[in-house]
């Protein structure tokens, strides 16, 4: 079969889910993820961005003006119940004419880290990129030392692919990047299974997953 591109790159729209809603990151963020960056634990988890922690609002507010909606696409993550910003994540590497595209630039904050609001950003992600915009591949690379990084690719269902030895120079060291793809062969089965585990039956009464999610 001919393989053909992709429809567009990512546009500026809202995307919805039960946990949370993926809105392009603008000002009206800005307070919201300082907080989440400043708390006790959250500068720590720039550990392998490309930033730093914001030391000021004014300096986040600065730096969200300077995410132009160009080369990189970053949205907020906006937890549906508190109506609060708990993350961002980008749209990068977007090469529509290849029908690839990658998640980069994420910092989910603590109040969703390791919770039900981080599975659903990384899958309504993958939704929009096979379902609405017909992308053949989406990607996950990572600082191959980044344990935690690396198996959430593989607990998302991404599959290792191998890694770029002295790839970058990042914040005065040397990354080998560790690289994860997901198909759109792939996605189906993948998407069934994030459906399930997202389900309001796979849940308790405390919010507590009854199964876990299993991509393998």
């Amino acid at each position: 079969m001919t393989p053909t591109p992709a429809k567009s790159a990512p546009e500026r729209i809202d995307l919805a889910g039960r946990f949370v809603r993926l809105e392009p990151l603008a000002a009206q963020h800005a307070r919201d993820l300082f907080e989440v960056s400043t708390m006790p634990g959250g500068p720590e988890r720039y550990r392998w961005l490309f930033s730093n922690a914001p030391e000021s609002l004014a300096e986040l507010e600065a730096r969200i003006a300077e995410m132009t909606w160009g080369e990189n696409r970053y949205v907020a993550v906006v937890d549906q119940k508190s109506g609060k910003t708990v993350g961002q994540q980008g749209w990068m590497r977007i090469r529509p004419e290849h029908g690839s595209i990658e998640i980069g630039g994420v910092y989910w904050g603590l109040p969703m880290a390791r919770t039900p609001l981080a599975t659903e950003a990384l899958y309504l992600f993958a939704r929009h990129a096979f379902d609405d915009l017909g992308y053949r591949r989406f990607e996950w690379k990572c600082n191959n030392r980044n344990e935690p990084s690396k198996a959430a690719a593989t607990r998302f269902g991404f599959t290792f692919e191998g890694i770029f030895r002295q790839d970058m120079i990042l914040k005065g060291e040397s990354r080998d990047t560790a690289w994860f793809s997901m198909l759109d062969s792939e996605w189906p089965a993948l998407r069934a299974e994030y459906e399930r585990w997202l389900s309001p039956d796979n849940f308790d009464a405390t919010g507590q997953q009854k199964s876990r999610l299993a991509t393998r």
